[in-house]
């Protein structure tokens, strides 16, 4: 058993996001290759987007910091902290209204 503080790795994607070219950074909290659930936490700063994609299988986004908008087909969806989204089993993005961190969760299918 292990536990993952969360908080400094917060802090420490939210310090390195601004000065990457797409001004986000991410680090895997769980998962990896050959397993079905993956979670990754990933800081974005204000105004940074996850560009629209395919959903890779049922995952959810829960904030951690800041506020967050899922965006698909003309439609959006605000998140906040303590808040979880469902990302839609549809073309979708994400984008940063403030400076943000979110931990992705994804149930991938193994082949």
């Amino acid at each position: 058993m292990d536990i993952v503080p969360l908080s400094p790795m917060a802090d420490e994607l939210l310090a390195e996001a601004p000065g990457t070219p797409s001004d986000r950074s991410a680090k895997t909290v769980y998962g990896g290759h050959g397993i079905a659930l993956g979670q990754t936490m990933i800081a974005l700063a204000a105004g940074a987007t996850l560009s629209d994609h395919q959903n890779p299988g049922d995952a959810t986004v829960l904030v951690i910091r800041g506020h967050v908008r899922l965006t698909m087909e003309g439609k959006s969806l605000d998140g906040v902290p303590h808040d979880l989204l469902h990302v839609p089993n549809a073309n979708h993005g994400l984008e940063a209204v403030e400076d943000s961190v979110i931990l992705l969760t994804v149930a991938r299918q193994l082949r």
